[in-house]
């Protein structure tokens, strides 16, 4: 790997701020940028103040003088949800997507989130390390009366690992294997513990509750790990959030 392509770790206080909207920057090189995008904002489909652009006019303005000034935009190499915060990788030019987006193609790329769900997810005995949720679902996305969806539905897996309780809800650890949209969110309903917050999944009167007695209003989950190889390597390297979000952290500790 050439010494341009060494990616940098910033300060833990860098961030990309516009106004009162704050993104961390995890990990950089020239050619690519690991960010922490806020819970509520879109990757690319808000000009001028989705996550895409914020970080370009960042590029261009040289406050992150280790990439590149002459990149010709900023893509995302995969995509989370509007209300999902975490870990995305972006990147510069049309090369270095391709390299990246050959990766999430072939399911090369681990990914791990972290979910607070309702109810008490207890661990397996049958497999201390988690379980496997295994229910079929179409490609599309559907809703709370119907998470499985309507048509077609495809064979896929998410691995959970349960990681600790409160009185009504549980932090889980969660590995999509394959690749549906809103897959978690989906087999999470499915198991009877939906994503706290969850607007579409979820029911109105949970949603009401974490708003009027817990001051909760986003979707219960996080983006924390992505681990891929970087161009010019051969080994993988991991990227991590800086851990569960404040206010998921919060609903937890409140309902103890």
């Amino acid at each position: 790997m050439s010494a341009s392509n060494l990616p940098v770790k910033p300060d833990p206080e860098t961030v990309i701020a516009a106004g009162e909207v704050r993104v961390p920057l995890v990990a950089c090189g020239s050619r690519w940028l690991v960010v922490e995008k806020p819970c509520g904002m879109s990757i690319h489909n808000d000009p001028g103040g989705d996550l895409c652009s914020l970080v370009l006019a960042a590029v261009r303005a040289g406050r992150l003088p280790a990439v590149g000034h002459d990149l010709p935009a900023i893509h995302a190499a995969h995509r989370i949800d509007r209300d999902t915060s975490g870990i995305v990788m972006l990147a510069g030019d049309p090369g270095t997507l391709a390299f990246f987006g050959g990766q999430f193609a072939v399911k090369a790329v681990h990914k791990q989130y972290l979910a607070v769900v309702h109810g008490r997810l207890e661990k397996s005995s049958a497999d201390p390390d988690g379980v496997d949720w295994n229910w079929p679902l179409t490609a599309a996305a559907a809703g709370r009366n119907d998470p499985m969806g309507k048509g077609k539905r495809i064979p896929c897996t998410t691995r959970c690992r349960t990681l600790a309780h409160s009185l009504h809800y549980s932090l889980v650890e969660c590995e999509p294997r394959s690749g549906r949209k809103h897959q978690i969110r989906r087999h999470a309903k499915l198991a009877g513990h939906p994503v706290v917050g969850d607007r579409r999944y979820g029911s109105a009167r949970s949603l009401t509750y974490l708003q009027r007695h817990h001051d909760f209003n986003r979707l219960g989950l996080h983006a924390h790990a992505l681990t891929l190889c970087l161009p010019g390597e051969t080994a993988t390297t991991t990227f991590q959030s800086g851990g569960l979000p404040a206010a998921m952290r919060r609903l937890l500790d409140r309902d103890r």
